[in-house]
């Protein structure tokens, strides 16, 4: 990674602002999941042992304006005292002249937790006079959002133009770990994309097909690449306007491309429905796809052996109804068993390591799903390009 971190800057004394993703999943005003949360924590522990007081900033959610209260982040404040055993200071915003009071009064070894940065429009609109006064809070500024660097904001972007910026250490990982499927993946490299919609994805197909040895196609994506071949998918999800597309894919693949053999199929869309396995050629009238079959499970495994470096981004089947899970997991715990490089690329992947019982057996699961893919489509991230070259 050719950007500076934490480490190659003086700490000491200084008040750092510190843009971290604490865009928790919330539930009745308490947070549900707090791996966020706990992900920034080597960042923010490094900087207080480096003596420094810590000004954090964050949005939660998408408020329609500042009284938005269901959108506070003062819950996450709270596990996040509870995480660091030491108080959590909570602004009643993000700027103005009380902040600024209390951004000044921070001893060292202090935490102030800023107030949701999208209560204020000229976040997103990346408006430089409100970055200017989030800037004028710290005197260094570290990004750990890895989640949100894809986006041109106030608090990822903005800010670094006016203070000396770094990485921090979740941050610097991501770029690692992402960088290696981008850069010089070890080959054999295999990826894997699921999901719903081939629009959504059709760069990062691109770029992987350019560099990897296999691309498993799964999810929704897969019925359109089947039904460009022919194959009559009857109610499955098919985008009709892709289907051009994947056969123009298909032709440059060669033999790179992998798509489902078999098919577990529902008469609908719902956990009670009636299923059966068949062949992807065979799917009767009223009957659509919700998940890869054994078959196909068995074709993943015989591509994933021996492969040195394993990318997966999304699922291969509607794992949220138990009855269609198990084809994504089956891939998870092939995953878990390889001696590959495996990295998760966030969103759904992520929940479904997680809900298969494996995301401590991956070498590294991502932390921001929409990031990761536009990562792994080679594009350069605003919130990344603004950090200080090493």
């Amino acid at each position: 990674m050719n950007k500076k971190t934490v480490k190659d800057i003086d700490l000491k004394n200084k008040r750092v602002l510190m843009r971290v993703d604490f865009n928790v999943p919330m539930a009745d005003g308490k947070v549900t999941d707090d791996k966020r949360i706990r992900a920034a924590l080597p960042t923010i522990k490094y900087c207080l042992d480096q003596n420094a007081s810590v000004i954090l900033m964050s949005h939660l959610g998408r408020p329609k304006s500042a009284s938005d209260s269901q959108f506070s982040l003062r819950a996450a404040a709270e596990v996040l005292s509870t995480l660091l055993a030491r108080p959590v200071k909570m602004a009643p915003d993000c700027v103005g002249p009380e902040v600024e009071a209390m951004a000044k009064a921070l001893k060292p070894g202090e935490v102030l937790m800023l107030e949701n940065t999208r209560f204020h429009a000229e976040e997103e609109k990346n408006d430089l006079d409100f970055a200017k006064q989030l800037a004028s809070l710290g005197e260094v500024f570290v990004n750990d959002a890895f989640g949100s660097a894809h986006r041109a904001h106030a608090s990822t972007e903005g800010v670094a133009r006016f203070l000396p910026a770094v990485s921090g250490f979740l941050m610097e990982q991501e770029l690692e770990y992402l960088g290696r499927a981008v850069a010089n993946p070890e080959h054999p490299y295999i990826a894997i994309l699921g999901g719903a919609k081939i629009s959504d994805k059709i760069l990062v197909v691109e770029t992987l097909l350019a560099k990897c040895d296999k691309l498993i196609i799964g999810g929704g994506m897969a019925n359109t690449f089947l039904a460009a071949q022919g194959l009559n998918m009857q109610d499955s999800l098919v985008e009709e306007s892709s289907l051009e597309t994947a056969r123009g894919i298909m032709a440059k693949s060669g033999d790179k491309l992998i798509l489902p053999v078999d098919a577990v199929i529902a008469d609908k869309f719902a956990e009670d429905a009636n299923t059966q396995v068949v062949d992807v050629g065979e799917i009767p009238a009223g009957w659509r796809m919700l998940d890869v079959g054994p078959k196909t499970v068995g074709v993943y495994q015989a591509a994933l052996s021996g492969a040195k470096l394993i990318v997966w981004n999304g699922p291969v089947g509607v794992f949220e109804m138990p009855k269609f899970a198990e084809g994504t997991f089956a891939l998870a715990r092939m995953l878990a068993e390889s001696k590959a490089v495996t990295v998760i690329g966030g969103g759904d992947s992520a929940s479904a390591v997680k809900k298969a019982g494996v995301a401590k057996q991956m070498t590294h699961v991502s932390t921001g799903g929409g990031a990761s893919l536009e990562f792994l489509e080679g594009k350069e991230l605003p919130g990344v390009a603004a950090l200080m070259d090493k």
